[in-house]
């Protein structure tokens, strides 16, 4: 079995926003591999980071009346991460089809060669009552004509 493994060929190649992280104790279980919620947690913190690289805070979202829930989620674990690693949260944002939202992440060793976890998350915008918006914010649809070409 090789220790390295690649991304599947149709995953998109453009520049990844990357995101540090180290796995804490209370990452793993009693075997000191990381127990697969905190993924999830990464990969949240990853695309809040990124938006916020782009200059837009998720205060900025709740403030515009909008939330952005997980409507799909999937992970694909290739090698477990474990307790005391360092790694890289990649994440990319798809060209929006309408009004959802798709994030594509790898989670690779710090020199990039190992990948631990492929996993691809679908938004989509909600108002203050849970219903599905129209359009996008204003400051939300500025930002992704900005940085989410095809």
């Amino acid at each position: 079995m090789s220790v390295k493994q690649t991304l599947p060929s149709d995953f998109p190649t453009p520049s990844w926003f990357e995101y540090s992280i180290r796995v804490y104790p209370h990452h793993t279980d009693y075997a000191g591999i990381v127990w697969h919620g905190a993924y999830v947690q990464w990969l949240e913190a990853a695309r809040v980071e990124c938006l916020q690289s782009w200059g837009l805070t998720y205060n900025d979202l709740v403030e515009q009346g909008c939330s952005l829930p997980v409507v799909d989620l999937s992970i694909q674990y290739h090698r477990p991460l474990l307790m005391g690693m360092d790694a890289l949260v990649c994440a990319w944002l798809r060209p929006p089809k309408k009004l959802r939202l798709q994030w594509d992440y790898a989670i690779r060793s710090g020199d990039r060669q190992t990948l631990y976890t492929t996993a691809t998350i679908t938004l989509v915008p909600v108002d203050r009552q849970g219903k599905l918006m129209r359009q996008l914010p204003p400051i939300l649809q500025d930002i992704l004509n900005s940085y989410c070409t095809s």
